[in-house]
Formats: C-alpha cells, structure tokens, sequence
C-alpha cells in the first residue's frame, strides 16, 4: 500500500541545512488505521507531505500501491494524487460559496467523471457521513463538527487507496472530536486505509497503530507497527 524505506529530505536555504526526514522507514498496509505523533519539527508534516506527494524526497525509496514514485513527472504525480490519495485537512478547506453537494463535486470534476457517475459519488460519501438531508446546506449552515464530514465526504467520493488525515479534530471540540473519531473508524472498519497526523494523544491511541516521529525519524511504534528495516538511533 504505502512503502517508505530509508526517505530523507533536507531543506536548503543559503545559510542553514534543515533535516526534516533521515532514514525514514515505514509501510502502511491494506486496511490500516496509523496515527503519527510527535512533537513540533519532529517530521511528521513532512512524512505526510511525501505521502501525499506534495513534496519531494532526496534519498530513499517510497512506493506506492506497489510503484515507486522517485521518479515521476509532476503531471504523473498529480494524476497519481487525484485517483489514489483522499486528503482530509484541519481548517476543512471547504469553499463558503458552494453548497455541500457542490463542495463534494469539485475534486471528482478533475477527474472528468461524467454527471451521473458524480451525482451517486457525491450522494454516497454524503450519506455515509450523516449529512444525505444537508447537502443542499452552505458550510456556513453547519457546525464545525459537520464541517469536517463534509470534507471526509468530498475526500471518500474519489474512492481513494487511502486517505491521508492532518489533525482532522484540531479545530473541534471534545465532543465533536470524538464523533468525528468515530466516523474514521467506521471508514476504516468498511476497509478504508488511513494514515492519521495528529498533536492528541488519546485520539491517537484510538487508531490500530501509533508511531511517533522524532527528529525525522521513527522512534516508538506498537507491537503491530511493521517497518521495512531496523531503524537505528
């Protein structure tokens, strides 16, 4: 599914080399739930850039759904992202403008699906996310809480490989957290993968793996983490 061996990056300015990754190790398989935590600058923003194939790599190997993406053109990468990679963000990223169902369309239009195929993507993802009755509703009509299932909706209408979450309840309350939590393990359990970024420890404890992230490096992971190589200190 996902298959990190050994990825470094390093951010270059004129004057200071930053390392945010060195011999980063890691694979997610079929049907995973992995929470990555860790402290600020420890990497794991930058792991999850690389995994969403936003941001490149200098050494390593990543592979994903079987196929290396070292090389890949930015036209092959954008491809690769729009058909296998569903994105879940903190702020929602949902347009104010547009209406639930319209919000949920948009990144489906790139993929030139035609109308009917869209329409039953966007009911769908809608109706798994409890929102079926609203999606005629603005974003500005929804609590914050509902706000993040659209953006899991629009996320799961591409029927993605898996879906990459940043700090999916950071803006919410507990509450809402916890029902937000839910839904992604309900996905999950239908057999969706997903590779979680996140500051909450309990929320984190929630998924089926937990890896933490320290100086670019994974440094603790549980019984059921599964890591290409030994990672040395």
């Amino acid at each position: 599914m996902l298959t990190m061996h050994n990825v470094s990056k390093v951010f270059r300015t004129d004057t200071v080399e930053t390392t945010a990754l060195q011999s980063f190790s890691l694979q997610v398989n079929e049907g995973d739930f992995v929470a990555v935590t860790g402290p600020s600058g420890s990497g794991k923003t930058t792991f999850l850039n690389i995994a969403g194939l936003l941001e490149s790599f200098d050494d390593g190997e990543y592979k994903l759904d079987g196929h290396s993406v070292k090389n890949l053109n930015d036209k092959a990468l954008s491809q690769l992202r729009n058909q296998k990679i569903g994105f879940i963000f903190q702020s929602f990223n949902l347009i104010p403008d547009l209406n639930l169902f319209d919000n949920v369309d948009v990144p489906l239009r790139y993929r030139k699906l035609n109308k009917a195929e869209r329409k039953q993507r966007i009911e769908h993802s809608l109706e798994v996310v409890g929102l079926a009755n609203r999606m005629k509703h603005l974003p500005s009509q929804l609590s914050g809480g509902q706000q993040q299932r659209v953006a899991i909706a629009r996320a799961l209408a591409g029927d993605p490989l898996f879906l990459l979450a940043d700090e999916p309840t950071g803006n919410l309350d507990s509450k809402m957290a916890d029902s937000v939590m839910s839904l992604l393990e309900d996905i999950n359990k239908a057999g969706t993968t997903i590779v979680m970024v996140t500051h909450d420890l309990a929320q984190a404890e929630r998924a089926q793996r937990h890896i933490q992230v320290l100086d670019g490096k994974v440094t603790e992971q549980d019984k059921q983490a599964a890591v290409v190589s030994p990672l040395r200190a």
